[in-house]
């Protein structure tokens, strides 16, 4: 069951949370919502507020959820999700109903921002900012090659952790 939680009391390694065990990033609403995986992001504090950063490609559909939508949701699942976490990192929600194929079970929280019941941790963030990654300003030129050869640049979006829910 998830809780209510404290941001300020995680303790959890958020680059093991992120780059290890990855997130679900989720957008729209409890009823049309879609969901993709995501091994990118970041966790800190920036204009005085607990914040979460992520990134994602434009021709990804949960783009257009996120881009409509003034809240996104981050959920972190037990090593028992992998299998329905690569699903959602490999297929699109325009082609099956993923959250449907995983059995996951969408409720809703702040701002009526759609999680899953099955997460160990749910952070539900407000969309404070957007910018598109710009070609220009890597320092390292290998960065872009090595990421982008299809030119297809990431949207990253910094939205305020305004709910924390966590497995007691």
């Amino acid at each position: 069951m998830l809780k209510q939680w404290k941001t300020k009391d995680l303790d959890k390694n958020v680059f093991s949370l992120i780059g290890d065990q990855w997130m679900l990033l989720t957008a729209g609403t409890p009823e049309r919502c879609n969901t993709m995986t995501a091994s990118w992001g970041g966790l800190g504090v920036l204009w005085g507020a607990n914040v979460a950063a992520c990134y994602i490609r434009p021709q990804r559909y949960t783009y257009e959820f996120v881009e409509r939508s003034g809240f996104f949701t981050l959920s972190f699942f037990g090593e028992e999700y992998r299998k329905a976490l690569t699903l959602c990192g490999s297929k699109s929600g325009r082609d099956i109903d993923k959250i449907k194929e995983c059995g996951l079970t969408v409720s809703a929280s702040a701002g009526n921002a759609p999680y899953f019941q099955e997460a160990e941790l749910v952070l539900v963030c407000r969309k404070l900012y957007w910018q598109d990654i710009d070609p220009a300003h890597f320092l390292d030129p290998d960065l872009d090659g090595r990421w982008y050869p299809e030119k297809d640049y990431h949207r990253m979006y910094i939205g305020e952790i305004v709910e924390t829910l966590q497995n007691q």
